[in-house]
């Protein structure tokens, strides 16, 4: 198979590029390793910000976004037993959508097919090769047969353990990572929204969010240890760690439901500071991880490929690669600026075992700032609306 751009993984990250390359007149090929059905069903959390909002409205993928997905005009911080609204509208004039990855997905998928897109589901064993030259290739096998697709560049958006990074060399590579000694045990509940907006709360007896899904479904977290098991975690005993750490003293109460889907993620963050390496191009999580407290994940993906769209588009129509070359650095302004936004919330958030009563009384202090003063809370606002760290 001959394309231009071969793309490995159908996240949001792949499926978008192919589709802006698509507006822009150039060939794309999407392998996946796991099924269409697989990447629609799994559920996975999506706070969008300004910037991912205003793209797909712009590319044609917004209109389901705009009718089900729930936007947010701010967000409440809770510590010391009391409530504190960020208003982003009026802090910043944007706002963000809650709007879970896979119906990003479903929606993204939908308009690759409805335009002809090749997307290629259920692959494996897939390996790249030839990316230093300008004649790279990616081979996979598809129902016992061995393919490869001929290219002009390899993008791997195929999350942290995908085979694209490791084609970098580790001579070349410069990996940073922080491990955090917690990790979030995840529920989602067939109930109400307990509140209009989500609400991150600082307790000492750990963190907790409360998000949404649907008018329908919840999604709620609370900070564990990483090597905690479900099993050993009742709904009752749920419940009653989520009562501790969020209901107010003015009568608020999380509201119950039936769980359906408990889980426990482990926190980190990591970036490669090398995406490029001869044809070869990293976006998404196989470039960098945030931990999930700042909702950043898939705007930083939106953000890669939106730079390597331009990018490819220029080198097609003007033959300069000078965009391309540039990649990296371009990418990295906004990837450290939200690690550093996400790993700013999350220190300031959640129970740290070695923590000192000095140590946690600096949580409480710089939570005071950003709910007391304007300056603080615009700063927080304009991090997590997405305007800062942005590429122009």
């Amino acid at each position: 198979m001959r394309t231009q751009v071969g793309i490995i993984g159908a996240g949001p990250a792949g499926l978008l590029l192919s589709h802006l390359l698509h507006l822009k007149g150039i060939d794309s090929v999407v392998i996946e390793s796991r099924t269409r059905e697989e990447i629609e069903s799994t559920i996975r959390a999506g706070v969008l910000e300004q910037g991912t909002m205003d793209l797909l409205q712009d590319v044609g993928l917004g209109n389901r976004m705009v009718a089900e997905g729930a936007l947010h005009q701010g967000f409440e911080l809770t510590f010391e037993g009391e409530r504190h609204r960020i208003d982003l509208t009026d802090l910043t004039g944007h706002a963000i959508t809650v709007y879970a990855q896979h119906e990003v997905i479903k929606d993204l998928v939908a308009a690759r097919v409805a335009a002809g897109g090749k997307l290629v589901f259920g692959v494996s064993n897939t390996s790249l090769h030839d990316v230093e030259s300008t004649k790279p290739s990616i081979r996979y096998e598809k129902d016992d047969d061995t393919c490869e697709i001929h290219c002009d560049f390899v993008i791997g958006c195929d999350g942290s353990q995908g085979p694209s990074r490791s084609a970098i060399p580790e001579a070349v590579r410069k990996d940073h990572q922080r491990l955090y000694p917690f990790g979030w045990f995840g529920i989602l509940v067939e109930a109400p929204p307990s509140s209009d907006e989500l609400i991150y709360a600082r307790h000492d007896r750990g963190f907790a969010l409360i998000s949404t899904r649907s008018p329908t479904v919840q999604r709620m977290y609370f900070q564990c240890d990483p090597r905690d098991s479900v099993e050993n975690w009742s709904d009752d005993r749920i419940w009653s760690e989520l009562h501790a750490r969020l209901d107010q003293a003015d009568g608020w109460r999380v509201t119950e439901g039936r769980i359906f889907q408990k889980n426990i993620v482990g926190m980190r963050s990591f970036v490669s500071n090398v995406m490029q390496h001869g044809r070869l191009f990293l976006a998404g999580d196989s470039a960098h991880i945030v931990p999930p407290t700042g909702a950043k994940g898939m705007n930083l993906a939106v953000n890669d490929v939106k730079i390597l769209a331009e990018g490819l588009d220029s080198f097609y129509k003007n033959g300069t690669e000078d965009k391309l070359n540039a990649y990296t650095a371009t990418a990295l302004q906004r990837i450290w600026r939200a690690e550093h936004f996400s790993w700013w919330m999350t220190s300031m958030l959640h129970r740290f075992a070695d923590a000192t009563p000095f140590d946690q009384q600096l949580q409480v202090s710089e939570l005071r700032y950003v709910t007391s003063s304007r300056a603080g809370a615009t700063a927080l606002a304009e991090n997590y609306v997405g305007m800062v760290g942005l590429s122009h």
